[in-house]
C-alpha cells in the first residue's frame, strides 16, 4: 500500500464520532479497529452497541460517550494548543500506525514535526545512578544530534535525562499515561513546557485522566511503538523499563541495553536483556549503526482503508450453533483466536463478531500475542 492510499483526514463529523467510540465504555484501540471493520463507519458502530452488548450477554448498554462530551474534549484541546490526531492522518506517527493496538486518536500538543523523525526510546530507572544519568545524556545528546527524535516517559530519573539532554537539537517526544494537563510527576512542569519548543507532549487519554498504575504500561506501548528501537539504561528485575523492552520486541523493535555492575540491582534487568540477545551499547553510535540499515523501511500499515470507514459493514449474525461452539471453548484461562478458529470448525469472521461482542459486554480481555479469555 502506498502512502496516499494510508493517508487519510477526518472530516469534523468524523472526528466527534471517533471520539465518542473510543471514549465509550469497554471500547480499546484493538475493539475500535474490529468496530469500524464491522459496521463500516463509527457512528454506524454506535448506533450497534447495544445490540452487540445484548448478543454478548451483557447485563446492561455500555456507556456511550454522548456527543456533547466529545466536543467538550475538542474545545478543551483547542484551547490549550493541542491536536487530536487521528490514526491514518498525514500527522500520525508513521511507526505507530502499524502496531496492533495503536490509538485511534492521540492527543499532540507542541512541534508535531519532531513526530516524522526517526525515532530512539530511551527509557529506565526512576531512581538512577549518577553513572546511569550521565551515560543517557551522552546516548541521547548524540542521537538528538544525529538527527533522531528521543521518546520517553517524562518519568523521574532516566527519561528526565534522556528528555533534557535532547531538548537543544532534534528535539524529544514525551508520551504521558495520563491527560495532556494531569502530567506525572507533577514536578516535571516546566521539563514539559521546555520540550514543547522542539518537541512534543502526547498521549492518548482524554483530558483530566489522572494516571493510574495500570495505565503506565499502556503508556509503554506508545513508547516503543512510535520508535525504530529501545535503549534500556537501567532496569531492575521488575520494572516498567523492561515491560517496555518485551513490549519493543513484540512489535519487531530493536533493544539495546547498557551493561551494569552485577553488584547494582538498577543493572540487573539490563544485563538480563544482555543475555538474552539484546545489543550492548554505550555510546549513540552503537545504536545508529544498527538502525541505519532500516531506517528507510516502511512497515506495511494495517487496515488503514478500513480504519478510515471505508470497509464493508458485515451485519449477519453468526448461527447459533457457530456461537455455541465459539463460547464453549472459551474460559478464564487464556487461548489463541487461531486457536478458537481451529478447534471450533468456525469462519475467522465468525470467531471475531463472536468475540467483538463479548468485549463490547465487558465479558472478555485481550492479551499480547493474540490470546483471549473470559473475564
Amino acid at each position: 500500500m502506498n502512502d496516499s492510499q494510508s493517508r487519510v483526514q477526518l472530516s469534523d463529523e468524523q472526528r466527534v464520532d471517533w471520539l465518542r467510540l473510543i471514549r465509550s465504555q469497554n471500547i480499546g484501540p484493538r475493539t475500535f479497529r474490529a468496530l469500524l471493520n464491522h459496521c463500516g463507519g463509527a457512528r454506524a458502530a454506535l448506533e450497534a452497541l447495544p445490540a452487540l452488548a445484548r448478543r454478548g450477554g451483557g447485563t446492561s448498554v455500555p456507556k456511550i460517550c454522548s456527543r456533547a462530551e466529545a466536543e467538550r474534549e475538542i474545545e478543551i484541546a483547542e484551547k490549550c494548543g493541542a491536536h487530536l490526531v487521528a490514526l491514518g492522518e498525514a500527522d500520525y506517527p508513521r511507526r505507530l500506525q502499524t502496531i496492533d493496538d495503536a490509538p485511534p486518536l492521540l492527543a499532540v500538543r507542541g512541534n508535531r514535526a519532531a513526530l516524522a523523525l526517526p525515532t530512539v526510546a530511551v527509557v529506565g530507572s526512576r531512581n538512577a545512578s549518577a553513572a546511569g544519568l550521565k551515560l543517557t545524556e551522552r546516548i541521547a545528546r548524540g542521537l538528538s544530534e544525529a538527527g533522531f527524535a528521543v521518546v520517553s516517559g517524562l518519568a523521574r530519573g532516566i527519561d528526565a535525562a534522556a528528555h533534557r539532554a535532547s531538548l537543544d537539537n532534534s528535539g524529544t517526544i514525551a508520551v504521558l499515561a495520563g491527560g495532556l494537563d494531569r502530567l506525572y510527576p507533577p514536578e516535571h512542569a516546566e521539563l514539559a513546557e521546555d520540550i514543547l519548543t522542539a518537541g512534543v507532549l502526547l498521549t492518548e487519554m482524554p483530558f483530566g485522566w489522572e494516571p493510574r498504575a495500570r495505565d503506565f504500561p499502556r503508556r509503554n506501548r506508545l513508547i516503543s511503538g512510535l520508535a525504530l528501537g529501545v535503549v534500556i539504561v537501567e532496569a531492575a528485575k521488575r520494572s516498567g523499563s523492561l515491560i517496555t523492552a518485551r513490549l519493543a520486541l513484540e512489535q519487531g523493535r530493536e533493544v539495546f541495553a547498557v551493561p551494569g555492575s552485577p553488584l547494582d540491582p538498577r543493572a540487573e534487568g539490563t544485563n538480563g536483556l544482555l543475555k538474552q540477545g539484546a545489543t550492548p551499547v554505550t555510546e549513540a553510535a552503537d545504536i545508529i549503526s544498527v538502525l541505519q540499515p532500516i531506517m528507510g523501511t516502511d512497515f506495511p500499515v494495517r487496515e488503514a482503508e478500513q480504519i478510515s470507514g471505508g470497509g464493508l459493514a458485515e451485519d449477519a449474525e453468526p448461527a447459533a450453533d457457530e456461537r455455541t461452539r465459539v463460547l464453549d471453548l472459551l474460559s478464564p484461562a487464556p487461548v489463541s483466536v487461531d486457536d478458537l478458529v481451529r478447534l471450533s470448525k468456525t469462519s475467522p469472521r465468525t470467531v471475531r463478531i463472536v468475540l467483538l461482542e463479548l468485549e463490547i459486554a465487558g465479558r472478555l480481555e485481550r492479551h499480547g500475542g493474540g490470546l483471549v479469555s473470559l473475564i
